[in-house]
């Protein structure tokens, strides 16, 4: 199990940007692939990156292709979020996943696939 912990949530205006952060720790965290999901009110949890055990493959949700990257630094145990041109729809609570893998090129998508999850940080985007 790993224990996972985000920051950098906040409030910002549209057009604006944010890097969110989850701190890892508790095991080898270059062993786990890793996601961001989010929620927002009266919705289902929604996935919206992922990120291989490399770093050298990673997949987005449509909503968000091109305004968010998710990098990792396994050096610094820290997956990264950074997340341009805010649009009000992006206001959610954000949470970090890990999953365990041997796959250093795979990555998962799937809500499900994930075991190990952070407390999530809010991020409010006003219009």
């Amino acid at each position: 199990q790993v224990q996972l912990v985000e920051s950098g949530g906040g409030l910002v205006q549209a057009g604006g940007s944010l890097r969110l952060s989850c701190a890892a720790s508790g095991r080898t965290f270059s062993s786990y692939a890793m996601g961001w999901f989010r929620q927002a009110p009266g919705k289902e949890r929604e996935f919206i990156a992922a990120i291989s055990l490399s770093g050298m493959m990673t997949y987005y949700a449509d909503s968000v292709k091109g305004r968010f990257t998710i990098s990792r630094d396994n050096a610094k145990n820290t997956a990264y979020l950074q997340m341009n041109s805010l649009k009000p729809e992006d206001t959610a609570v954000y949470y970090c996943a890990a999953v365990f893998s041997v796959n250093s090129h795979k990555y998962y998508y799937g809500l499900n696939e994930y075991r190990d999850w952070g407390q999530g940080t809010q991020v409010t985007v006003s219009s």
